[in-house]
């Protein structure tokens, strides 16, 4: 959707005036297990965070340079970029198993190879032992961060389901200060255990979801595509209206999703991947789905998630003990902002978040590379110390949409029928996008220094313009009305009308209520 930032989303969605009012996540015992669940599969996040901070941490161990004989360069870019190589390598398989065979088992799955690969890493006798349990980590998590968010997103008390996605992907943040504060703790043993015990670590979160996944909750949107309606509207009473299947919340729930659904099926054709380039509403959605994942990543944010030790070292600051404080207090100052901003996704909005988080970035990322020419060209010891200021800022305006939008934005915007494959698309994308930083970044910054900071600069104004212009607000949607805007917002009208004839329920779209009665349904019909 060229030319246009104003399509918005009212203060309410069709369902709003549906839920209990005295239904919190707080005070409801259902509520409360469905979220315990969704902890657990919010906690795959933590492991892919856990991963980039841990490389980082890794770098600045003499411990681990001389025994893998100091990688620099190429070799170095590898040994970053194997993981992604490796998720490459799954995703053709993880979207096929997410709806073949559902979202938990598919979860199961990526945690079992991921603590296969951990042990492997951790026991790791030679770089090429070290890469190649990399691998195995990278095509784990493609299956369990597939369906993971997927899971969430589908499962979620209607209220909480924006948020509780955006906190997925600002968990990332979390794995990130475990490994940061675990390379500190053990950088002082005189052994290789100072960089296997932060290697060991990383498979707690793969560890609990192995033992405890196929006990959770199945996507009620996969059970209906799979014909078991029955199961569906059984798991949508039990967490979201406490047992009760004839919930009005519930029913318009339970026949919104099977109108979707079938409409995606029977209307709009949605399904294969021949389908997100056959209808303008998926190109748009391939457009953008696409460049967000590319802007998550060439943000310059990869200058410092995966090579901060270089950054450092481009200021004077070479010490492994600052260096390795520095990177641990920045994710914890990276996790506040990140949760903070998934708290507000639904008063401020997305494009309001995206918007100034991307004006912001430019700001800070300019002032940065301002400082750090100034330092290489002077020595400017201030220029050095306001260089740390910036990357703490920039990121704060980082964290504000790209760490909890990114994932939200592109599950809610797919249609359940293309969701596991349109996913993929977006994951693809991350590590394309990934590969290409880990490979370049540390090869550009030996060449040109400072000066490489330039094209990020660059970048970020180009990102500014094409969300301005491409940006469409989804705040305050269910989840099949968010699906479906692109398609137009007839059709959205369309799948409520019909979820509502069937609960026989008032719907609320745009504000305006709108009582369903026997005489219009069997006027449509």
């Amino acid at each position: 959707m060229a030319g246009g930032p104003a399509v918005t989303a009212s203060n309410t969605n069709a369902y709003t005036h549906l839920m209990d009012p005295n239904r919190k996540w707080y005070n409801n015992r259902r509520l409360i297990v469905l979220n315990a669940w969704i902890v657990l599969l919010l906690i795959t996040s933590s492991t892919n965070g856990y991963d980039g901070s841990m490389m980082n941490g890794l770098q600045s161990l003499s411990q681990w340079r001389d025994y893998f004989h100091t990688p620099t360069k190429g070799k170095l870019g590898l040994l970053n970029a194997i993981q992604n190589i490796g998720a490459l390598a799954g995703y053709p398989f993880a979207p096929y198993m997410s709806d073949g065979i559902g979202r938990r088992p598919t979860v199961f799955f990526g945690a079992v190879i991921m603590v296969i690969a951990t042990a492997i890493q951790t026991a790791s006798q030679s770089v090429g032992m070290f890469v190649g349990a990399r691998f195995l980590i990278g095509f784990g998590l493609t299956f369990a961060a597939n369906a993971a968010p997927m899971l969430i997103t589908e499962l979620s008390y209607p209220k909480y389901r924006a948020p509780l996605t955006s906190t997925y992907n600002s968990l990332w943040y979390s794995g990130a200060i475990i490994a940061a504060w675990a390379t500190f703790g053990t950088f002082k043993i005189g052994n290789t255990w100072a960089w296997r015990v932060p290697s060991l670590l990383q498979a707690l979160p793969s560890v609990l979801q192995v033992f405890l996944v196929l006990f959770a909750p199945e996507s009620p949107r996969y059970l209906v595509s799979k014909g078991k309606e029955a199961e569906a509207l059984k798991t949508l009473a039990y967490y979201h209206a406490d047992g009760n299947d004839q919930d009005p919340l519930v029913q318009y729930e339970f026949e919104e999703i099977k109108a979707a659904i079938e409409f995606d099926r029977t209307v709009a054709a949605n399904i294969g991947w021949k389908s997100f380039f056959s209808t303008p509403g998926n190109r748009k959605r391939v457009r953008i789905i696409v460049a967000i994942a590319f802007f998550s990543q060439w943000s310059a944010n990869g200058l410092v998630s995966y090579y901060l030790n270089k950054v450092l070292d481009s200021i004077g600051i070479t010490d492994s003990t600052t260096q390795l404080l520095i990177n641990g207090i920045l994710q914890i100052w990276n996790l506040a902002w990140a949760l903070l901003a998934s708290s507000m996704v639904e008063r401020l909005g997305r494009r309001l978040l995206f918007l100034t988080s991307v004006v912001l970035m430019t700001l800070f990322f300019t002032l940065q590379t301002i400082c750090t020419a100034r330092f290489r060209i002077n020595g400017d010891a201030n220029a050095a110390h306001a260089v740390i200021a910036f990357i703490f800022l920039y990121y704060a305006s980082y964290d504000l949409a790209f760490t909890p939008l990114i994932v939200t934005y592109a599950l809610e915007i797919l249609p359940y029928n293309i969701r596991a494959k349109g996913f993929t698309i977006f994951n693809f994308t991350i590590s394309l996008a990934l590969i290409f930083n880990q490979y370049v970044n540390p090869i550009a910054m030996d060449d040109i220094d400072w000066k490489y900071y330039i094209v990020y600069c660059v970048w970020l104004v180009f990102e500014g313009v094409f969300l301005y212009f491409f940006l469409i607000e989804t705040k305050n949607r269910t989840l099949e009305e968010t699906a479906a805007i692109f398609d137009g917002v007839d059709v959205t009208a369309q799948i409520a009308d019909t979820a509502a004839v069937h609960a026989g329920v008032a719907h609320d779209l745009g504000g305006i209520d709108e009582k369903i009665t026997d005489d219009k349904a069997s006027t449509r019909s």
